[in-house]
């Protein structure tokens, strides 16, 4: 992952074009502009990550703060790199840093939309939703198990400010 740059907009509206084509057209909300100009409207490079494979421009991640943590944003990845773990890759990186700062994250993921099973394996449980959209959660992990080797700071005589 790198920072995005204003020059990266467009090609990660066409991966979004591409990726939601299919749940937005089952939902009977697909429209070749709007799915675009939603991107461009929204789109914030300070707070979104361009996703590489083998240097090449493969999807979008961003992480926006809110008043009580952050929203997880136009996570895109392009179908042909789909299914190899990538994705999940992404969202480790990203909970590690919520996680230890004690953030909660919220997303909305569109009903149906496989993309659901994915947050659900990364902590995420229904907040609330409605026919279009599922609004998720993920609590931070501070009380899950910590990896192996990872001194919380108050035990290391370190006091936080």
């Amino acid at each position: 992952m790198r920072p995005a740059e204003p020059a990266d907009l467009e090609p990660i509206v066409e991966i979004r074009a591409v990726v939601m084509r299919p749940d937005l057209e089952r939902l009977g909300r697909y429209d070749e502009y709007r799915v675009r100009q939603r991107l461009r409207d929204a789109f914030c490079p300070e707070h979104t990550s361009v996703i590489e494979a083998d240097g090449t421009l493969v999807g979008s991640v961003a992480l926006r703060p809110s008043e009580n943590g952050h929203w997880l944003e136009h996570f895109y990845l392009s179908p042909d790199v789909q299914g190899r773990g990538l994705g999940s890759a992404v969202l480790r990186t990203l909970l590690a840093r919520t996680d230890a700062d004690g953030e909660l994250v919220r997303l909305n993921v569109l009903q149906g939309s496989p993309a659901r099973r994915l947050y659900e394996r990364h902590g995420f449980t229904v907040e609330t939703q409605d026919p279009v959209d599922v609004f998720m959660v993920r609590r931070p992990a501070r009380a899950r198990k910590r990896p192996p080797g990872v001194i919380p700071l108050e035990h290391q005589g370190v006091t936080r400010m």
